[in-house]
């Protein structure tokens, strides 16, 4: 069942402004948009939300968040087991100052004792989860890139890898093998290779599988190009790819 971007909110503790943020730079988009303008969700997209807070808690930038999301590396059930682990160690940092609190309260006694405000045990895991999901190359060379971004740069990056879509969507009814499907792949390839990280054969061809897997990558493209854009950017990925 679609949710509005209020009760998404009252749902999520997230604000209706941060929504609205994320939708602009192209973190999370609505599952569809009605002819009114308003912002619809899905449990998809719910869950891409949850995968967003998780990253949160582990302290990366929006823009680092979302290019993980999109990574064909991305482990949903390790992000998981990551944010239990986190949960757990700042659960048990909140129980330790809790009693450091409620002693002093009973005794009345000054306490110059400080190892329960210690957070090293949380510092050394985010530190290491951020390491983990960090160390790919395509993810290096994106955070070189983007790192001297503006706002404004990166809605336009984001807009441009949307008008391709679009341009899939107006060709959706030809044929996958096409000479014009087959530019436009090419086009996408050199876009993300020039904006994001180098878009091999390899990636190029995980990038179309996850276009079409019915998620919120499927909805983004099909709400910038119509339905179907995705599935057909998809086939003329796979059949670009089995060219080369």
């Amino acid at each position: 069942m679609m949710k509005t971007v209020n009760e998404v909110s009252r749902l999520t503790g997230v604000s209706i402004r941060t929504l609205h943020y994320y939708h602009t730079i192209g973190l999370l988009h609505p599952s569809s948009i009605t002819d009114a303008g308003y912002r619809l969700y899905d449990d998809t997209a719910l869950e891409r939300l949850q995968q967003i807070l998780l990253f949160r808690e582990l302290e990366f930038p929006l823009r680092e968040i979302r290019t993980i999301l999109e990574s064909r590396d991305f482990d949903r059930n390790k992000a998981l087991e990551q944010q239990i682990t986190l949960l757990t160690l700042k659960k048990e940092h909140l129980e330790n100052l809790i009693t450091f609190a409620r002693g002093i309260q009973m005794t009345g006694v000054k306490n110059m004792n400080f190892d329960a405000f210690d957070t090293k045990k949380i510092d050394e895991y985010t530190e290491r989860a951020k390491k983990q999901w960090g160390n790919t190359p395509a993810y290096h060379e994106f955070e070189e890139k983007s790192k001297e971004r503006s706002r404004e740069d990166t809605q336009r990056i984001n807009k441009g890898l949307m008008d391709l879509f679009r341009k899939f969507g107006m060709i959706r009814e030809q044929s996958p093998l096409s000479d014009d499907a087959g530019a436009l792949v090419k086009e996408l390839q050199n876009y993300i290779t020039d904006n994001f990280y180098t878009c091999t054969d390899e990636i190029l061809s995980g990038l179309g599988k996850m276009y079409a897997d019915g998620g919120e990558f499927t909805a983004s493209i099909d709400s910038a190009g119509g339905s179907g854009t995705a599935v057909f950017a998809a086939a003329a990925i796979a059949a670009y790819c089995g060219r080369h």
